[in-house]
């Protein structure tokens, strides 16, 4: 089957054919058609398959007539992070280069002046985060009644994720009359079931069972001990022993263990970048820019990188930690291998991941191959240490520290910090924790110390002032 049996525009076909692509997908030949017909369709497939293109193209032909008016987008794309509408938008030039389509692109991290602006001149189409657009809508900079297609994108991630709230005020705000379109790689049934009051009389298009990877993705498990020292250094062992490298996304379960994992590899000499939640919105656009450019291969990301971001030439996924979802596997071992390519995924398991792998292999409905790692032993000493600070050692300290701090003591360092630093209390508060818990703690061939009686060493000075007796007289 080619494109031109689609039914698509001449226009499109062109962009298309000057992209270099020859045939649909599976996916984009099932559901082009029902999209030009204005049917409603949920549409699942693997990451990697073109489910992008699968709205993108029918709903340029069908935008060719007509015109969007100020303040009132003619169509409107939800997504669940601020890169993947980004994507969407690129996908948008490239395949609507003979359109004269205006696209205007809602996410948080930017000014909203420049947006406004072009909402003003009016906006065929409407790429969006749900927390910027509203924030647009309450503002009365924008209205959605003239809205002719919603496409939810990454569906099960929309909804499951706290987005249910956002979605269900946006469609009220939308024409009862719209076309909806859903698309994700997995779709579990209760999130399925949210999906009947979205749409109308839905055509169902899946092209693979639900929740599975892609076939050209080799799969593996390698073991680590918990700490986290030792788990970095299975990871760079694996990055260093991995085969044909070319770039690599490298995932964390949590932003604070990027900077972290980020730090460490930057640290060994690795050519790496960051990528989470927290970092402004330039930084993290440039820092993908640069990834794909090639100017760094390793990506250390949070999983706003695993839905939906297309960089092919990604040939590693490394799973430092195992997603407590299953259906995050599918998604993060589905940014490589992809287009037909072939690509790898590494997970590094330990003893605390049982249940979740568990979860993991039932949704494939086979296990993951293990097999044997070697740690990298270029620096398992004093830098790893320091990195992360051996955290059980801090959260001791901090524990001794609080046990053994009573109210004398607290009262004790608010008078030091008001200016008694002569004091005994103010230079012990200037030592380091090493220091104050060794001059708590005697040796055993020292005197015991005095036992404490009342406020300890310090004594606040108005109970060192003279007491006048008071006659009757006064």
């Amino acid at each position: 089957m080619t494109f031109a049996e689609l039914g698509l525009s001449a226009k499109v076909l062109a962009a298309v054919e000057a992209a270099g692509y020859k045939s649909p997908t599976p996916i984009q030949a099932q559901a082009i058609p029902h999209v030009l017909a204005r049917k409603d369709i949920v549409g699942i497939a693997q990451t990697g398959t073109g489910k992008t293109a699968s709205f993108v193209l029918p709903m340029l032909s069908l935008l060719e007539k007509g015109r969007a008016r100020a303040r009132m987008p003619r169509t409107l794309i939800l997504e669940p992070t601020r890169e993947l509408a980004a994507q969407v938008e690129q996908n948008f030039a490239i395949y609507g280069q003979n359109h004269k389509l205006t696209v205007a692109l809602l996410i948080g991290g930017v000014s909203f002046a420049e947006q406004d602006k072009k909402l003003d001149r009016g906006a065929d189409v409407l790429i969006a985060t749900p927390g910027r657009l509203l924030d647009h809508v309450e503002r009365g900079k924008l209205l959605l009644t003239g809205v002719e297609i919603l496409v939810i994108d990454e569906a099960d991630r929309m909804l499951d994720m706290g987005f249910i709230p956002d979605i269900e005020r946006i469609c009220k705000l939308v024409p009862f009359t719209r076309q909806t379109l859903f698309f994700s790689a997995t779709m579990p049934p209760e999130i399925e079931k949210l999906t009947g009051q979205f749409l109308h009389n839905p055509v169902h298009v899946q092209v693979a069972r639900q929740a599975t990877a892609a076939e050209t993705v080799r799969q593996v498990l390698v073991s680590a001990p918990s700490f986290p020292k030792d788990k970095r250094a299975v990871l760079r062992g694996e990055i260093r022993r991995a085969r044909n490298l070319t770039t690599a996304i490298i995932f964390c379960n949590r932003k604070r263990d990027v900077s972290v994992v980020y730090n460490s590899l930057k640290r060994h000499g690795f050519n790496a970048g960051a990528l989470h939640g927290d970092l402004d919105q330039r930084e993290r656009m440039a820092t993908l820019a640069k990834f794909r450019a090639g100017e760094i291969n390793l990506l250390v990301a949070s999983d706003v990188a695993a839905r939906g971001l297309d960089i092919p030439a990604v040939s590693h996924v490394f799973n430092y930690d195992v997603p407590t979802h299953a259906e995050d596997y599918v998604h993060r071992i589905g940014r490589t291998g992809r287009a037909g390519r072939e690509g790898d995924a590494v997970t590094i398991v330990t003893p605390e991941d049982k249940r979740h792998l568990a979860a993991i292999e039932a949704m494939l409905g086979r296990p993951i191959p293990r097999r044997d790692t070697e740690p990298d032993d270029t620096a398992l000493g004093a830098e790893d240490v320091a990195e992360d600070g051996d955290s059980r050692g801090r959260r001791a300290s901090r524990n001794r520290k609080g046990a053994g701090r009573g109210r004398g003591a607290q009262h004790e360092g608010r008078s030091d910090r008001r200016g008694q630093e002569a004091s005994t209390g103010a230079v012990e508060s200037r030592k380091a924790p090493s220091q104050r818990s060794a001059a708590r703690r005697p040796r055993a061939d020292e005197e015991p110390d005095e036992p404490v009686v009342g406020l300890g060493g310090h004594v606040p000075d108005f109970l060192l002032r003279p007491v006048r007796k008071l006659n009757r007289e006064d």
